[in-house]
């Protein structure tokens, strides 16, 4: 369970204000797969990261009942020094999970070869999202963040990264951001929208998305 309590977040952004969550109260039930909806700029990403704990709210707090990912397959974080190996063990050691067993996962999984142990920083930016999903997938969180993911790599890649994810979805949460609705559907049983600052839940996903589409045909809120 994830608990919104009085949350409020506002910036300012090229000089102007804007208002990411204002006063929202939600709660995200355990083990439900929650499609995350609204326009570019909505400040999905960020209610994310306020979630994840990466960020900050301006006032009101988050609650949960279980453990929470960073948001899926997000490699900001990685030492660009370290090799994927050694990146691969620190994680580990966070989260007091068998070093050996993890590596072991995340190298079958990644697929980099020899690069798993070299330096990050020479990496391209698809080597560094395989990483960054492996590492990810290898933790057992109680709810997955998921932004904008989509595996990279050819099919049988992007197959084996399906059911790696579905399988963990099996015992788990997820609060997902996408733009393909397809995606959405098939992962993800219920919604919520946020627009100008507030978040509206949808038991349905189908509703979810409809709410969105029909927000999307309105002018931007001021």
């Amino acid at each position: 369970m994830i608990h919104l309590d009085d949350l409020c977040k506002t910036y300012t952004l090229n000089g102007r204000h804007k208002v990411v969550a204002d006063h929202i109260t939600m709660t995200f039930p355990s083990f439900a797969s929650v499609a995350l909806l609204g326009r570019n700029g909505a400040g999905k990403s960020s209610l994310l990261r306020m979630i994840s704990g990466a960020m900050l709210p301006s006032s009101g707090r988050i609650l949960s009942t279980g453990t929470i990912s960073w948001p899926v397959g997000f490699s900001g974080n990685f030492s660009s020094e370290l090799t994927g190996e050694q990146n691969t063990r620190f994680v580990a050691r966070i989260y007091g999970i068998d070093t050996d067993e993890m590596v072991d996962f995340v190298a079958d999984f990644a697929e980099l070869g020899q690069h798993f142990r070299m330096p990050v920083r020479t990496y391209s930016s698809g080597m560094k999202s395989r990483l960054a999903f492996g590492i990810s997938m290898a933790v057992p969180f109680d709810t997955y963040l998921v932004d904008e993911v989509s595996a990279v790599g050819d099919a049988a890649f992007k197959a084996k990264s399906n059911r790696v994810f579905n399988d963990r979805l099996a015992q788990a949460g997820a609060v997902v951001v996408s733009h393909s609705m397809g995606l959405l559907r098939e992962i993800c049983d219920c919604g919520a929208v946020l627009e100008a600052g507030r978040l509206t839940w949808y038991d349905d996903i189908d509703e979810a998305i409809e709410a969105h589409l029909a927000n999307m045909k309105r002018p931007r809120p001021a």
